[in-house]
């Protein structure tokens, strides 16, 4: 009995070793030195230890994930959100290589990498503008919404099995449902993390909720009436709750349980320009982030909802169009109608990078890093051609014909794999994929 008790206690004691380890790591990373030397002195930890960046929010939202997957089982079916278990929908796959650390080399020029060649497939065809598009955080559908006011779900395994040469099966579809809800055209589209649901704003102020586990719906099930042009959406890791950007400074906050609105106590001081053309959180939920247009990028605490930084005049007097995190919390990837491309450091405020050589002035224009974050894409309108970086070095790596008829209006890259979206005025969809 005593021995259990003796091995009891190490294993505590080195748990807690592990997690004072993770604290004063953590702290670290997020710049909190003296927070750190504090922790490090009271736990006799080294100051120095290693651990990921980010490791602790990691390990955090997954221990919520598994407590909130236990408390769900035995709810009924008449809760908001089953968990998708009928399309195993939200079991994310493995990354293929971490993040890259923009911090860690300081010389990178003559290192770029080569971006590898692609093929693309025309997939379907919108009756209007495809607008915008967006993967599911498992890589395996992605969604389109159009000016038509119709959204398109796409199943991946099927669009590989459409551009193999020879397919024996016959002609293959790759679009699984279309959702027909909206009166005005679709702005922004996002997927709840653990469940097979779909949300779209659109420019008829309103959020509708989709389930795609049903092949047969057609139309929301669950639906917010906004007050305003809903122009991005994002969900919280969680799927708690959700974020709308819209035609408000602001952007409004919504319990997606019982669509409470909540709104910044303290908002900073805005002016009439400050309509939100993106909004996403970051990958654990403790920050986001919105793009507007008077040109800011903007921090918000995904907690208090108070502005924690503004980059003011990122993007000049230019629209900021777009705005996105790192995996590691770190950085910002902006972009915006003066046509920079630009990377910004959360802790300092500081510009790192700049990628340049793209002319977007006229679109609602994205810029995305590729799922291993070694890539940065976006668009160059006068010349239809989708342009990518090497984002350590920021230099060009290549220039891409769109094979859409003007330019494309988005584009987006899975979170899993070596494959994006772009969508044209032309109505079309293209699916893009690594050459294997």
């Amino acid at each position: 009995m005593e021995g259990n008790n003796l091995e009891k206690t190490l294993q505590e004691g080195n748990l807690f070793r592990q997690l004072n380890c993770l604290i004063v790591a953590h702290l670290r990373h997020h710049n909190l030195t003296q927070a750190a030397r504090a922790v490090a002195s009271a736990t006799m930890t080294p100051l120095d230890v290693e651990a990921p960046p980010n490791k602790l929010l990691e390990l955090v939202a997954k221990g919520l994930a598994v407590e909130k997957d236990e408390t769900l089982r035995g709810v009924p079916s008449s809760t908001l959100f089953d968990l998708g278990t009928a399309l195993g929908y939200g079991l994310n796959p493995d990354p293929r290589v971490s993040s890259v650390d923009f911090s860690a080399v300081q010389d990178t020029k003559g290192s770029s990498k080569s971006f590898p060649k692609h093929e693309t497939r025309h997939l379907s065809e919108h009756k209007n503008i495809a607008r915008c598009a967006r993967f599911s955080p498992d890589g395996r559908f992605v969604a389109t919404g159009s000016a038509d006011t119709s959204i398109k779900l796409f199943e991946i395994s099927k669009i590989k099995q459409m551009m193999l040469p020879d397919s024996k099966e016959g002609p293959v579809r790759p679009v699984i449902r279309t959702f027909y809800d909206h009166v005005q055209p679709i702005n922004d589209l996002d997927f709840h993390p653990q469940s097979t649901v779909l949300i779209s704003g659109a420019k008829d102020n309103t959020i509708k909720f989709f389930d795609f586990s049903k092949a047969t719906a057609k139309r929301a099930f669950r639906v917010i009436q906004d007050t305003h042009n809903v122009r991005s959406v994002s969900f919280h890791p969680s799927g708690d709750f959700l974020l709308a950007g819209t035609d408000h400074p602001i952007a409004h906050l919504y319990d997606v349980n019982t669509f409470q609105c909540y709104l910044s106590a303290n908002p900073p001081e805005i002016g009439v320009n400050g309509a939100i053309n993106q909004v996403r959180y970051s990958s654990t939920g403790g920050m986001y982030v919105t793009a507007s247009k008077d040109g800011a990028i903007r921090l918000w605490d995904g907690v208090s909802a108070s502005c924690v930084r503004a980059f003011a005049g990122a993007h000049g007097t230019a629209e900021a169009t777009s705005a996105c995190f790192t995996k590691d919390q770190r950085f910002v990837l902006s972009c915006g109608k003066d046509s920079a491309v630009k990377l910004w450091e959360i802790g300092t405020g500081r510009l790192v990078k700049q990628y340049l050589g793209a002319t977007h002035t006229q679109f609602r224009c994205q810029a995305v890093f590729n799922d291993t974050e070694e890539f940065v894409l976006s668009i160059d309108e006068p010349s239809n051609e989708i342009v990518i970086w090497d984002a350590l070095t920021a230099d060009k790596v290549a220039k891409w014909p769109s094979n859409h008829i003007g330019a494309p209006r988005w584009i987006e890259h899975s979170p899993t794999e070596a494959a994006f979206i772009s969508c044209g005025t032309d109505r079309s969809v293209r699916f893009w994929k690594e050459n294997l």
